[in-house]
């Protein structure tokens, strides 16, 4: 099985130039034009009453568009309302609410106008309403007490609110209350039972109405059903009858259905052309009524019909005229049925049929705005001319208008203007905008010049040729630089200048012109087309059949163009391969490795290009399962056994390797399925055990080596009878909730381990190691109980047996819990602390006595923090960090702690109701440290030979600074260090002035602080001293001397000269060994001074001038 798809990238570019081609020509804006409204809010504008009111207005036009607006049908004047601003450049309102306005001030009818020389366009008619959300009307609620088997009819009647609320039914923990064919909530909001059961027994039946505009929620006061069974009426009788007669008789009188809503035989619907259709039929009823629906005469709309509510409610979307008429809703059970009809009218708001649009014209030219509406009642048409009804507008000799249209003949500038279409009828209104602008113009080309197109062979091409101009210009196409006019039935020439080639081919490839021309003027534009080859899958995934387990690999070969990339993609059943690491995909293949019954399915290749799209798809099946067993039977049954046969189902080429026998309990966990046990694959009965007061259904699944078949249909039901409970509950455990009491739980048994009715449990306790008697007390089916007025954190012997109305279960097994825990009553002692180094400190103390701990000791608690520095007596805000310990530690570590510091701490043990009181605070302090960076360093004042350097003190001194270390080097134009000077400064000093530096020399500064224990980091700067301005002025002029740069020459020309010389003579012979030996033993009196390169100039002695004496 195999199918291919391929879509072209083309055809969807097709679709948005149609599209284009519909709507009118844009004014450029940088020409004159009348204003265009591009932005506004919409007609019904429900607010939130706590935020600000913006109302949008924006438009565009030349020049710019001013804006004023109306409210309520008189001048709205911004100006004299400090509440109320409008957008700059622009016409939007902001109305400040949130500083002291009130949304109900401002209801209204609000209409933006925005105007220029040129006219006036008008938004539509705005109503503002603040959004309510009101509360409920208190009312007194009687209990519903109610026979099982009738209707019931919760009603909610929520509050009316704006926008209508939202409702739903929910219980006291906030859960939704379940819903189903026999119970649901109705379109207005009540809760129906088509018939109640004893299930529906609760006092929190609660309705909550949901605002969404303001985020709010409001709830009903709880609403209380209690269901009477026939049971509870006649006790007498029941318990006159035996176990089969109760199982098996009819305790409440089935009925036929009837309507809970809507009433009576027949109702009328109205609603509105594009709305969503709703009809809603509930029935009450027993059993549970069935609803279905028909439109008399007709069929219900195919793709637009759904049914909603457990087919309750019918709903249509999109609804027209032609959906008017009859449906009727028919609810069926077994005993009859009961229909009602609802005559449905569509009726229908205005609707555009050709709205009017915007006209360019020339000085000279005719036009016509055209301006056509339907609906139901047919609307009525009225005009407008920039804002004003076009009966009291001032006249134009060149405008006529004819009903829903207006005629322009021999149009001048001053005919400019925006006209205004209103369509209304009694369900609303259609405002429609449109200019005239009156326009002189040569021809422009919009689109870019060489744009580029790529399009695949055989699919069409669209080429844009955006243009404007007044007159409209004619639009040529040309192919090639000196071709001829484009002609044929093989192009399709579009009003929008658009050129389609509907079957591109390779030789379509080339250079296309387009020209524009009206009689202002020409202009002509040319693009490139390139026509690629189409992309193929030359070998295609094939139909596939696999054992689970197994490999299998579809292939996906590919051709496409040269020039194109493509992408490969793998999809299974039209979505993402599984993120499974058995799905490997190749360049040209998908294998799936270990295949299982998951991986049934379609897998689809598709290749993608910026142009095209291809794929190709196949069928994976992978060999079945079992089919289900069938004709299940019981026999021989006893009170705790049963024999079950059954008939296997088809092996689909797998053998049965084993039954699997599941059951239902339909008296306790009605729908839920159990395993009960399994059997060979060449066995079909079992002897199944059965418990006691268990109402069995049975249902049997087979297994092969490819997976599970479904199970088969349940057998029929087999009732036990009822018996004293076999076992206790489990996980019985207790554990105070408070100081003075101790909370019994456990996990209560299941239904069907009750074993009979009147399922209770007996909950005893006694102190531990106390000579004290059990204390017992016998609960309903719960799962907790409290002890109140226990000692506070003592253990407790506990055990809870279970009972129903024949008897109790074994006797059960004894665990310890332990009663409330309360606050620890002492602090640790001997607190000592133990300073490692400037930032970390350990922290011992004794542990307290288990006594007073009065509770499960969980750890210690430290607590610390720094309450100065030492090196400064300023306070700080304090921030205390805690350290926990787990257990029962009696040590632990300070980390992260500030040098120089002193600090206090305190201890506290823990235990699960919380801390016990503070030891008393332990004062500590830490040692110096290194200091931080200083915080700045300023080089000021440069002159010749000197530069005056100021610092700040290190914002974290972390002891007592000693002093500063300042070392300087220079820095030639080569950027090479020279010699480091190394000065100490005292600790009181800020400033320093260095003498006996070298002019016009940068210097690098490097500077930190100390204390007694060491140097901190440093800080770094540069400064440069001044030049001398004489000998600058000396040095300009000597080297724009001819002599001077003559005299350089002959310099280079002679040392050139020497190197030849030099180089000649060492490849002759270079050095003998005496010579060697005499420059060895050279007498360093004699040797030649090595002469100052002048890299670091003159190295002289520096003196300082402190700001304070040493």
């Amino acid at each position: 099985m195999m199918k291919k798809k391929s879509i072209s990238a083309s055809k969807a570019s097709l679709v948005l130039f149609l599209c284009q081609m519909i709507s009118a020509l844009d004014v450029p804006l940088d020409l004159s034009q009348p204003p265009t409204i591009t932005q506004q809010s919409p007609k019904d504008y429900i607010v939130d009453p706590r935020e600000n009111i913006v109302i949008q207005c924006e438009a565009k036009g030349k020049p710019p568009p001013s804006f004023s607006w109306t409210r309520n049908g008189t001048h709205f004047d911004i100006d004299k309302d400090a509440q109320v601003t409008m957008k700059p450049n622009s016409g939007t309102l902001v109305i400040n609410i949130m500083n002291g306005g009130k949304a109900e001030a401002y209801e209204g009818v609000y209409q933006c106008t925005a105007r220029n020389e040129r006219g006036a366009a008008i938004s539509n008619n705005i109503v503002i309403r603040p959004s309510r959300s009101p509360l409920w009307t208190k009312e007194k609620l009687e209990p519903n007490q109610v026979r099982e088997g009738d209707s019931l009819v919760l009603h909610c009647r929520p509050p009316v609110g704006l926008p209508p609320p939202i409702i739903f039914w929910m219980d006291n923990a906030f859960q939704r209350l379940p819903q189903s064919e026999r119970v649901s909530q109705g379109l207005n909001g009540d809760l129906y039972f088509s018939n109640v059961q004893p299930e529906d027994t609760r006092e929190d039946y609660i309705c909550y109405a949901r605002f969404n505009h303001t985020q709010t929620i409001q709830q009903k006061q709880p609403i209380s059903v209690k269901v009477f069974s026939m049971d509870s009426l006649n006790d007498t009788i029941a318990a006159n009858l035996s176990d089969t007669d109760i199982y098996g008789a009819k305790p409440v009188t089935e009925r036929q259905p009837i309507l809970l809503t809507p009433t009576g035989s027949t109702s009328t619907k109205v609603e509105l052309r594009g709305n969503v259709l709703l009809l809603e039929c509930i029935a009450a009823g027993l059993p549970t009524p069935v609803i279905r629906w028909i439109k008399e005469g007709g069929e219900l709309p195919a793709n637009r019909t759904f049914f909603e509510n457990f087919k309750k409610t019918l709903k249509i979307v999109d609804v027209s005229e032609a959906d008017s008429g009859n449906y009727k809703c028919i609810a069926r059970n077994i005993l009859g049925s009961a229909h009602h009809v609802i005559s449905v009218t569509v009726k229908a708001a205005p609707y555009w049929i050709t709205a009017p649009r915007n006209l360019v014209l020339s000085p000279g030219e005719d036009g016509t705005l055209i301006c056509r509406a339907n609906g139901n009642p047919k609307p009525n048409i009225s005009w407008l001319a920039n804002g004003v009804p076009i009966a009291i507008a001032p006249e134009d000799p060149s405008r006529k208008v004819d009903g829903d249209t207006i005629i322009f003949s021999h149009v001048q500038e001053r005919s400019s203007a925006v006209y205004q279409c209103n369509a209304s009828n009694e369900y609303g209104y259609l405002l429609a905008n449109a200019f005239v602008n009156v326009l002189a113009e040569p021809p422009r080309i919009l689109t870019p010049a060489n744009k580029l197109y790529q399009v695949i062979a055989d699919s069409p091409a669209l080429l844009d040729c955006a243009y404007f101009g007044s007159p409209k210009p004619e639009i040529e196409w040309f192919k090639g630089v000196k071709g001829s006019i484009l002609s044929g039935s093989e192009y399709v020439f579009h009003d929008n200048g658009t050129l389609e080639i509907p079957v591109a081919q390779k030789d379509s490839t080339g250079t296309y012109t387009c020209v524009a021309r009206n009689e202002l003027g020409k202009i002509q534009n040319e693009v490139q087309l390139e026509v690629k080859d189409p992309t193929m899958i030359i070998k295609q995934p094939e139909y596939k059949v696999i054992q689970r387990y197994g490999q299998v690999s579809f292939e996906c070969i590919i051709k496409h163009d040269s020039t194109l990339l493509p992408t490969v993609i793998w999809l299974k059943d039209n979505d993402e391969l599984p993120d499974d690491e058995r799905f490997l995909v190749g360049k040209d293949n998908l294998t799936i490795m270990n295949v299982t019954d998951k991986d049934d399915g379609t897998y689809t290749c598709i290749v993608n290009t910026t142009l095209d799209s291809v794929s190709a798809s196949a069928v994976l099946t992978v060999v079945a399962r079992p089919n289900p067993p069938f004709d299940l039977e019981l026999t021989g049954q006893l009170e705790r056994s049963v024999e079950l046969s059954w008939i296997p189902g088809d092996e689909n080429n797998s053998p049965i390797t084993n039954f699997v026998i599941e059951y239902e309990d339909g008296l306790h966990e009605p729908g839920v399925w159990h395993y009960q046990t399994e059997v060979p694959g060449t066995q079909t009965t079992v002897q199944l055990k059965l418990s006691p007061y268990v109402n069995y259904s049975f249902r049997v699944i087979a297994v092969n080596e490819i997976g599970r078949s479904q199970p088969s249909e349940p057998s029929e039901q087999y009732l036990t009878k009822s018996a004293n409970p076999d076992e206790n509950p489990s996980n019985v455990q207790g554990i105070g909730s408070e100081p003075d009491n101790l909370v019994i739980t456990w996990e209560s048994l299941k239904g069907f381990q009750s074993n009979g009715p009147g399922l209770q449990y007996k909950v005893s306790w006694r102190q531990k190691d106390v000579d004290d008697e059990w204390t017992s007390v016998i609960v309903a089916n719960v799962s907790k109980y409290i002890v109140s007025g226990t000692p506070t954190f003592v253990p407790y012997e506990i055990k809870v047996q279970a009972l129903n109305d024949l008897g109790y279960a074994p006797e059960p097994s004894e665990v310890i819990g332990h009663s409330g825990e309360d606050l620890p009553m002492v602090a640790p002692g001997n607190v000592q602390v133990h300073v490692i180094n400037s930032t970390l400190a350990k922290v011992h103390w004794d542990p307290v006595p288990l006594k007073t701990v009065r509770g499960h000791l969980q750890g210690y608690k430290v607590y610390y923090w720094k309450v100065q520095s030492l090196s400064r007596r300023s306070r700080r805000h304090v921030e205390k960090k805690i350290l926990t310990f787990r257990g029962n530690k009696t040590f632990g570590m300070l980390p992260g702690l500030e040098p120089y510091s002193s600090y206090k701490l305190n201890v506290r043990v823990v235990n699960g109701k919380g801390e016990g009181p503070a030891s008393p605070d332990k004062v500590f302090k830490t040692p110096e440290g290194v200091p931080s960076s200083p915080s700045f360093l300023k080089i000021t004042n440069p002159t010749l030979d000197s530069l005056t350097l100021e610092w700040g003190s290190p914002t974290h001194p972390n002891g007592v600074l000693t002093s500063y270390i300042l070392k300087f080097q220079p820095i030639n134009n080569t950027h090479e260090l020279g010699p480091l000077v190394e000065i100490r400064i005292p600790a009181n000093e800020s400033s320093l002035i260095l003498k006996n530096l070298n002019y016009s020399t940068r210097y690098k500064f490097y500077f930190n602080a100390q204390t007694s224990v060491g140097s901190g980091s440093q800080i770094t700067e540069e400064a440069v001293t001044i030049m001398d301005e004489a000998m600058a002025s000396r040095q300009v002029d000597i080297a724009t001397q001819g002599w001077f740069i003559g005299l350089m020459c002959a310099v280079a020309l002679l040392i050139l000269i020497l190197l030849i010389v030099c180089f000649i003579r060492r490849n002759k012979g270079g050095k003998y060994p005496v010579k060697e030996k005499e420059d060895a033993h050279a007498d360093p009196e004699i040797q030649p001074m090595k002469e100052d390169d002048g890299t670091f100039g003159e190295y002289r002695l520096f003196s300082f001038v402190s700001s304070a004496p040493f």
